[in-house]
């Protein structure tokens, strides 16, 4: 299965047209050779009509080509058609989504007055209840009737009106129908959205879009080039175009190097037609993040050099860790004896850093700060090489690494390096880097998302040893971002992990201000990684692999879960941190913070 042309070649994927509100005025076109659209959502009430109006003018105004709003219930559809006709007294024509989970009668009525409609398969006429069960396949062909009688009256009107549909699959929230059959997997993703995908097709109904959205980007992305390749096996009209998005990705930097990891890697492999950064920010913030990844896609991919075609190193459906013999690097002495470190084989990724950085950061660092150069690049006995070129390697430990000044993209020129490679049965540690050409420094902005868009898209090839960030220009910055690159990965954890929903008109609580607290309370918990959910919608699933979730539950309360599963109930939010504290600490997960000044940036 291929899920793209060429892993070294960027072309973009050629999908059918998508038609969003009226071209003419103010709608948009996604899919075809049309610009990737940029997207985002509102925050607000569905029922605050001004306030909804107002938090849409201000995304069109950073940008935003299409608002989705949440439409939990009936009355909140049928509220769209005041936001609609305020919008449209005003001028602004921008595309409206409605967001449906749980109520097709509330999507029916959405798409009366919106000119597009997201319908969660896993949620859409299925509710989630983690139930174990052994379908027969009778009794799976009975649940899929069930699917069409609830879903086709939508499809019918959103033909007859004109309307779009995304057919939008989340991680954290499959059917219990797809979770007993295929697992909590990227193969039930995409199951979930082919069911639906065969009933509009069954009508003849094409106006509709896919998205594949999970808070891990590694499963993100394993999702989306499964998806392709499905499609790809189905037929040339199977073309739909792509949503991208890392859901839940958080906050501040750890927002944008996960969505940098997961919309950038596939951006760069020609996929992707529309994007949405979700953070838990005021939604006006995402916008220049899209602009951002869109702008950087050709730094990301090659499209005039050509190389040589060979098979990857890598499974694109299945993460495996390439292996390689371990080796030991210099030692690095900052404060005494310091033990050198081993890379390669069964050893986490390594952070590599020049020295210059590691002359800025080292007056600043104590033995137990949380962040540490584990090698100097220039003391490294590193062999750099043009992968295209007939180069030799004395022995499988000596570590390897592309040669800076090349014409080749970094995610290209890594992937043609392990795969020459592998072809000779080496087996060579690699050290990645973000740049081959490190005097180009771009803005502090672009920076960030540029090295986590890189190394994030090869660590999730399963390449790379350790890694080298040399396009950010502050040294201590750069030792900061190549951990925080590590964690959003998945490949290492050196601080607390949070999965935090963007918020909408479905949150129960101030996400942002929640958020912040429980940060303040929890963000020294090496390893620990814990959610925060606003609502139920995905909160249980995409909370499968945190140890701990705080979720609302209702106005003014909260829920606490251990893993997925809910463990206490309907506290009051005025003591829900304190109770979270509580619930780790009754885990044996909880340790005291030391003095802030004991280390140094997490």
């Amino acid at each position: 299965m291929k899920y793209c042309d060429s892993v070294y070649r960027y072309q973009r994927r050629l999908t059918r047209e998508v038609v969003v509100g009226d071209p003419h005025r103010g709608g948009v076109i996604i899919g075809g050779h049309h610009p990737v659209v940029q997207q985002s959502m509102i925050t607000c009430d569905t029922m605050d009509t001004a306030a909804c109006v107002q938090q849409t003018l201000d995304l069109v105004e950073a940008g935003c080509q299409i608002v989705r709003i949440t439409a939990p219930t009936v009355r909140d559809a049928a509220n769209l058609e005041q936001i609609a006709a305020e919008l449209r007294r005003r001028d602004c024509w921008v595309p409206l989504v409605a967001d449906i989970h749980f109520k097709p009668e509330a999507a029916l009525e959405a798409a009366r007055w919106v000119e597009k409609i997201r319908v969660n398969p896993g949620n859409f006429v299925d509710s989630k209840k983690f139930a174990v069960k052994e379908y027969t396949d009778a009794q799976y062909a009975a649940e899929l009737e069930r699917l069409d009688e609830k879903f086709t009256p939508l499809v019918l009107l959103c033909q007859q009106l004109g309307r779009a549909l995304r057919i939008g699959t989340n991680h954290g929230s499959l059917s219990d129908r797809i979770l007993n059959r295929y697992g909590d997997t990227p193969l039930g993703m995409v199951e979930s959205a082919l069911e639906f995908a065969r009933i509009c097709r069954r009508h003849d109904f094409h106006q509709f879009v896919f998205s594949m959205k999970a808070s891990n980007p590694k499963v993100m992305i394993e999702c989306y080039r499964l998806l392709v390749a499905r499609l790809n096996e189905l037929g040339p009209d199977w073309n739909y175009p792509l949503h991208l998005g890392v859901t839940e990705a958080g906050e501040g930097e750890d927002g944008r190097i996960k969505s940098a990891i997961g919309i950038g890697s596939l951006l760069a492999d020609g996929l992707g037609d529309t994007i949405r950064v979700s953070l838990t920010e005021d939604s006006p913030h995402e916008i220049p993040v899209c602009e951002d990844l869109i702008t950087l896609t050709p730094r990301l991919a090659n499209t005039t050099v050509h190389v040589p075609e060979l098979p990857p190193s890598f499974d694109p459906f299945s993460f495996e860790r390439r292996a390689t013999p371990e080796i030991e690097l210099p030692r690095v002495v900052a404060h005494g004896s310091v033990p050198a470190v081993r890379c390669g084989g069964e050893q986490t990724v390594r952070v590599v850093v020049t020295e210059r950085v590691f002359a800025g950061v080292a007056p600043k660092l104590t033995p137990r700060s949380d962040l540490q150069p584990e090698a100097i690049y220039e003391e490294l006995r590193v062999h750099e090489v043009d992968p295209r070129s007939d180069f030799t390697v004395d022995e499988e430990t000596q570590l390897l690494s592309v040669r800076d000044g090349l014409d080749l993209a970094p995610i290209l020129a890594f992937r043609l390096l392990a795969a020459t490679l592998r072809q000779r049965g080496c087996r060579n540690p690699i050290l990645l880097k973000d740049t081959l050409h490190p005097a180009e420094l771009h803005s502090p902005r672009l920076t960030l998302l540029h090295s986590a868009a890189v190394i994030g898209a090869l660590l999730a090839d399963g390449i790379g040893d350790a890694i080298l960030v040399r396009s950010e220009p502050d040294p201590m910055a750069a030792l900061r971002l190549a951990y925080n690159i590590l964690q959003a990965a998945g490949c290492r954890s050196f601080k607390t992990d949070y999965v935090a929903c963007p918020s909408c008109g479905r949150t129960l609580f101030n996400l942002q201000t929640i958020t912040a607290r429980i940060k303040s309370r929890t963000d020294h918990l090496k390893g620990v990684k814990i959610a925060i959910m606003g609502c139920i919608v995905n909160g249980p699933g995409e909370m499968a692999d945190a140890d701990f979730g705080y979720v609302g539950g209702a106005p003014g309360k909260v829920n606490l879960y251990v893993g997925k599963k809910p463990v206490k109930f309907n506290i009051p939010e005025v003591e829900a941190v304190d109770r979270l504290v509580d619930l780790i600490r009754e885990h044996g997960k909880w340790v005291e913070p030391e003095p802030r000044t004991a280390t140094v940036g997490a």
